[in-house]
């Protein structure tokens, strides 16, 4: 659920989507910051020329103060340090706070520095003031430039065809797990089935995982470790309109929106990634909202009231538009937060699973954001299989840079369709 669009590290992840879905839509990506009342190309940093002059100025000369300073030695322990030696006070205060705060629902003080890789774009000095000086956008970074999007059925539409390549009688769906006897290796469901097993992947959110371990076990002293794990709620918000998309949308993908003029982080016309995303194509078209919620940041009462006046504040829509349809649902684990001390939990809880026989892996299941995309998430999957059948080193969940600088071609699993294989044995 969300703005989420298809964009891949993994030739494997590719080859098992096309063979699950027949039909895509190919897309660059348009995405912009609304800063100001001031449309900005993304990456922000690169195009800063945009911006009014007093703010444009102000993010420069943060930007070449942090140049003229001798860097510390030492690694930054915050993301607010991280933030603060890479791009300067100036972008700090303009976008990247702000917004860092409304997407998390956590102040960057409260954050790891150890997760950003390619997730933030670095800054390229001469080629910010370059394009400061020409008035050039610079539109290009990052590795969902490109990216697609099923015609049919949205992102679940994909999940559910490859889910259909899968032996229906080896699922339980819509059952919830009682608990699990880690040394004996079973699975209590809570309709009394009992399921045993060699090798657990558990996608589970971890701090649900260890409160589900029978009592007793090996391992119950990673128990009260469960209360140490950060994470923010998502609330989504969708409204079906009349009409078509006025000029300024038509092509546009998603939005970011760090000022307080708005409760929503990141806005998507989602109607522009498919037509039959909306029931009357050419007779409507669709925005779907992202707001964030956590202990430090609460959301308005009436969310729905308070995403259109956003909205009709942002320029996204018109007092005259008629809003045929609105849609809410709140996502109790929305973001797992690369806190502070997350990476020393991780290390004191996996490997104790691990020799158990249990892989914690996925976005909530590893809690590693840097890897929990889909493309990240599925791979963790079948590296966990290998690592399981035959002691393959799992690269995704433990290289996270590695997987997310190298090209496809390095990419050495290969994907072959089960059906053409004939029968599982």
């Amino acid at each position: 659920m969300g703005g989420h669009v298809i964009f891949s590290h993994y030739k494997y992840f590719d080859n098992l989507l096309d063979s699950a879905v027949s039909e895509w839509s190919e897309h660059q990506r348009e995405s912009w910051v609304l800063k100001a009342d001031k449309w900005v190309p993304y990456p922000f940093q690169n195009n800063i020329h945009r911006l009014p002059e007093d703010l444009m100025l102000k993010c420069l000369n943060g930007l070449v103060h942090v140049k003229q300073q001798q860097q510390p030695a030492d690694k930054p322990k915050s993301f607010q340090q991280w933030i603060d030696r890479n791009f300067g006070p100036g972008l700090a205060e303009v976008f990247l706070n702000p917004y860092n705060y409304k997407v998390w629902a956590y102040r960057p003080e409260k954050m790891s520095a150890h997760w950003m890789g390619e997730r933030v774009p670095t800054v390229d000095l001469p080629k910010i003031i370059h394009n400061t000086l020409k008035q050039k956008d610079d539109v290009g970074w990052g590795p969902n430039a490109t990216f697609r999007f099923p015609v049919h059925g949205g992102t679940g539409g994909i999940w559910q065809a490859v889910a259909d390549q899968l032996p229906k009688e080896n699922m339980r769906i819509g059952t919830d797990v009682a608990n699990i006897d880690v040394d004996k290796k079973r699975i209590t469901l809570t309709t009394g089935e009992v399921i045993p097993y060699d090798y657990l992947i558990s996608t589970v959110a971890l701090d649900l995982l260890l409160q589900a371990i029978a009592p007793g076990s090996s391992v119950a002293d990673l128990q009260p470790l469960s209360s140490q794990f950060v994470y923010s709620s998502t609330h989504i918000v969708g409204l079906g309109l009349k009409g078509t998309p006025p000029p300024h949308l038509k092509t546009m993908c998603w939005m970011y929106f760090p000022d307080d003029n708005s409760c929503f982080y990141r806005a998507t016309v989602f109607s522009n990634y498919s037509k039959l995303n909306v029931p009357k194509p050419d007779e409507q078209w669709s925005l779907m909202f992202e707001i964030s919620e956590s202990p430090d940041k609460k959301v308005p009462d009436d969310l729905i009231k308070a995403t259109i006046e956003g909205a009709l504040k942002s320029f996204l829509i018109t007092p005259e538009d008629e809003i045929v349809s609105t849609y809410h649902h709140r996502l109790e684990r929305g973001y797992p937060t690369p806190f502070i001390g997350r990476d020393e939990l991780l290390e004191k809880i996996q490997p104790r699973l691990q020799a158990l026989g249990v892989w914690s892996r996925g976005r909530f299941g590893g809690w590693k954001y840097e890897v929990g995309n889909q493309d990240h998430s599925l791979m963790q999957g079948v590296e966990a299989v290998d690592a399981a059948l035959f002691g393959v080193e799992e690269q995704t969940y433990f290289y996270p840079d590695l997987v997310n600088s190298r090209p496809k071609s390095q990419t050495t699993r290969a994907y072959k369709n089960p059906a053409a294989a004939g029968p599982a044995k």
